[in-house]
């Protein structure tokens, strides 16, 4: 059956029709939809691991059991999975392995714009990339064929633009192996360093071994047309190639981006009068082009940041720029907004109020840092929030102890949060953590983490009490508020920041956009007793404007917090339809 599928959602049905059995991940935006996708199929056990270390030691275990195994993230989430990732390719594998890693070029929804393939270079492991839907689902089939016959984990690159578009998909049917038998074999993978220093030569001989297969394997092709250009690319890049060129160029396209054939670039550069190399952030191909001895057009006309375009790639190669009209500069400008209703922004508005110096973290609740709020200053990685207030209070002491805080979010927390938290706790600082739980991983798109009571299939599951993790780790000030209670916020923020000791709040109320949650009635604004203050506007919140002098709210978008009500001095925002 022939489909119009997704990128991320083909890649799951090659993990289905190749028999994997094991997956486990960690959301991030450009990948989350492959486990997701992958989850749909009852004979693939599905899971949301707490952090992407977490899910690729659960891969590697499946793998060791001798079943087909998968873990996915999004690229700084492989730095979390960088310590398993680079001595499982030592261990090797025993059935196959895939790991996936999406990439986000231009920084869509992502805090850097890092090239995984240099942790493939650096691990030493392949890595392949497909440039569409179709290609997404042959390469994770063709990934454990890969795993299995050179005992290495395979690692497919995706990135924004092919996760995120679609095309037509040919569906086959599910091949499940043999599972293959565990064998005890302490050599092999007990990574002490009497062992490990005898895997490094195995796994230099692997690579050569996958150089050679990269010479001559399916994944990579030559496409030649006019000789006058010849340009070698990867990824999107070779669909934006092919809409700008046609038949216009020979292309060399490179579905096995490490190792990089030798061989078969040369020979292609033979055959053309001039070498272009097309590929999105840094020169990888081209560098190895060039301790090749080749001529080649590369970073010195084409940007190292950012996604290319058909334009971008025409207009740089010297090609027919196709005409298109211009939407003009007279567009206002949508900056992203937390939701109305969301529970983050009293929370924040209480911070700004305070006037305290914000550590934040990864999560919607990042928007804290936009105006009008204003109230969030750092934001680095997962997790770091809570290990840098440590940080920043020990360097500074009483001068920044009662009016500094961190902010994570419930499932950041779970990530990476627990051993900062714990550092404070054994090293005591006096530092003031705020836990932002809404009772879901937002984000993402609202996947569920251990401290929801549900897994990927919402089927009940364990749930981590937050409240007694929290004193567990050796916290006697642990309080819970409400963030549509701006008064009861202000007073526990002023309280836990004059204690001298350690302190948690946790601020917990549902994501508004949760299908569970009800909401109260809308809100109207009494035009008579509007002063136009603009009290009500320092919330940012969307549903609210300013129309011919006066509050406005729009009821397509207000949920009926009540949270603007508690700014408004005049009783102009009343409940209720007008």
């Amino acid at each position: 059956m022939r489909q119009l599928m997704l990128g991320n959602k083909a890649l799951a049905r090659g993990l289905y029709e190749a028999g994997c059995s094991v997956v486990s991940s960690y959301p991030g935006t450009p990948s989350t939809e492959v486990t997701e996708e992958a989850a749909e199929y009852d004979e693939i056990y599905c899971e949301w691991a707490p952090n992407e270390k977490v899910a690729m030691e659960v891969a590697f275990g499946a793998s060791l059991a001798g079943k087909r195994s998968f873990c996915g993230m999004k690229h700084v989430g492989l730095n979390v999975a960088a310590d398993p990732l680079y001595t499982c390719s030592y261990t090797g594998v025993n059935a196959g392995m895939v790991i996936c890693v999406a990439d986000d070029a231009g920084m869509h929804s992502s805090q850097n714009e890092q090239d995984s393939r240099h942790h493939a270079i650096a691990a030493k492991v392949p890595m392949l990339e497909p440039s569409d839907s179709a290609e997404a689902c042959e390469f994770a089939k063709k990934a454990y064929e890969i795993s299995e016959e050179f005992d290495t984990p395979v690692m497919i690159k995706m990135c924004t633009r092919v996760a995120h578009s679609q095309s037509i998909v040919e569906e086959s049917e599910r091949i499940v192996p043999d599972t293959v038998p565990y064998k005890k074999n302490i050599a092999k993978y007990v990574m002490m360093p009497g062992n490990a220093i005898r895997r490094h030569p195995l796994v230099e001989e692997r690579t050569r071994k996958l150089e050679e297969y990269a010479e001559h394997c399916e994944l990579n092709r030559v496409e030649m047309g006019d000789t006058g250009l010849g340009i070698i690319t990867s990824s999107t890049s070779y669909q934006y190639v092919k809409e700008v060129f046609g038949e216009k160029a020979s292309i060399l396209k490179l579905g096995m981006v490490n190792p990089l054939p030798r061989k078969l670039i040369l020979d292609f550069a033979s055959k053309v009068e001039k070498l272009a190399v097309v590929e999105e952030l840094d020169p990888i191909i081209e560098d190895h082009c060039r301790k090749l001895g080749l001529t080649v057009t590369g970073k010195d006309v084409l940007p190292i940041e950012g996604e290319f375009s058909q334009n971008l790639i025409a207009q740089k190669l010297g090609a027919e720029v196709p005409e298109f009209q211009s939407l003009g500069e007279t567009l206002p400008a949508r900056p992203p907004v937390m939701c109305a209703g969301c529970p983050h922004r009293g929370l924040f508005y209480t911070l700004s109020r305070n006037h305290c110096t914000v550590l934040g973290d990864i999560g919607c609740y990042t928007l804290g840092a936009v105006a009008p709020l204003n109230a969030m200053e750092m934001t680095l990685c997962m997790g770091a929030s809570i290990s840098a207030i440590h940080g920043f209070n020990k360097a500074l002491g009483k001068e920044s102890e009662g009016k500094t805080v961190a902010v994570i979010g419930d499932s950041t927390f779970m990530h990476s949060g627990m051993t900062g938290l714990a550092n404070i706790a054994y090293n005591q600082s006096n530092s003031t953590v705020i836990i932002l739980d809404n009772s879901i991983t937002g984000m993402t798109g609202h996947q569920q983490n251990p401290t929801t009571g549900y897994n990927i299939k919402g089927d009940p599951a364990g749930k981590i009490d937050l409240e007694s993790l929290c004193r567990s780790m050796g916290f006697t000030r642990v309080t819970v508020v409400d963030p549509y209670d701006l008064a009861e916020c202000d007073r526990v923020l002023k309280e836990e920041l004059a204690a001298e000791e350690p302190s948690v709040i946790i601020s917990r109320r549902p994501c508004a956009l949760l299908k569970y949650v009800k909401h109260d009635r809308l809100l109207h604004v009494d035009t008579d007793k509007c002063a136009g203050c603009k009290a009500c506007m320092r919330l940012g919140c969307p549903a609210i404007s300013i129309k011919n002098g006066k509050a406005a709210i729009d009821n397509t978008l207000c949920v009926g917090c009540k949270v603007c009500q508690q700014l408004c001095k005049f009783d102009a925002l009343q409940s209720g339809e007008v």
